[in-house]
């Protein structure tokens, strides 16, 4: 299927549309929390929304064949994970 006789749309291009929506998701919570607290913070959902895109992201980009896209997921997911990490020991 062809949306404006244009982009081609099948389950993949919704599968890349949904992760990246979870990407953009995480910056909104950011920026809510952020001006809530009148502070720049970055919330534990951002970084679990960052991973959870990013591993989606993966899937999408296996399908297309774009290593490219491939090394940038991974290393974000890298980060992601160490994030994460780093934010649970602060907390025990």
């Amino acid at each position: 299927m062809y949306l404006f006789n244009f982009f081609y749309v099948d389950f993949w291009t919704i599968w890349g549309l949904a992760s990246q929506s979870l990407f953009f998701l995480s910056l909104i919570i950011q920026w809510y929390q952020s001006e809530k607290a009148k502070r720049s913070i970055l919330p534990q959902a951002f970084w679990w929304l960052r991973l959870a895109g990013s591993l989606m992201l993966i899937a999408y980009v296996l399908h297309r064949r774009d290593i490219v896209f491939l090394l940038a997921a991974l290393l974000q997911i890298v980060i992601y994970l160490r994030n994460i990490a780093l934010m649970r020991n602060n907390e025990s």
